[in-house]
């Protein structure tokens, strides 16, 4: 298995520097295969959320659709993959941001009954609830 780093999926998302992409590619076509794939951790995951709003300015929908489009990837395994598609379902249905739905989702598959937040805008979300 190989890991990936957050600037390699983004820039398989985003494809905005030729050579860079052109590498990314060749490691996503050529190199991960179904017993070497890919490897997508939790901090990636919400890392790239981050990055596609913050420094791309990626609408909610085009977010929660490189989302899934990830996932969708056969030779990259996505780690808490449940987890990342809840979030990602959430963002899609414009109930709170990824990294909040995400904190929600992992906290509910640990056994917390609630998560108490400062932040009104994820009390949208099922589980959390205003401190």
């Amino acid at each position: 298995m190989i890991g990936l780093d957050t600037n390699i999926l983004v820039r398989h998302i985003v494809r905005d520097d030729p050579v860079q992409s052109w590498k990314v590619t060749e490691l996503m076509e050529h190199r991960l295969t179904g017993d070497n794939p890919g490897f997508v951790s939790a901090v990636v995951m919400a890392e790239t959320a981050w990055v596609l709003k913050r420094v791309y300015a990626f609408a909610d929908d085009e977010i929660a659709t490189a989302i899934e489009r990830t996932l969708q990837i056969e030779t990259l395994v996505v780690e808490h993959e449940e987890q990342v598609f809840a979030a990602m379902m959430a963002l899609k249905h414009g109930c709170g941001s990824f990294p909040d739905a995400f904190i929600g989702a992992l906290n509910t598959e640990a056994g917390c009954l609630r998560t108490p937040t400062f932040d009104r805008k994820a009390l949208r979300l099922p589980g959390f609830e205003l401190l």
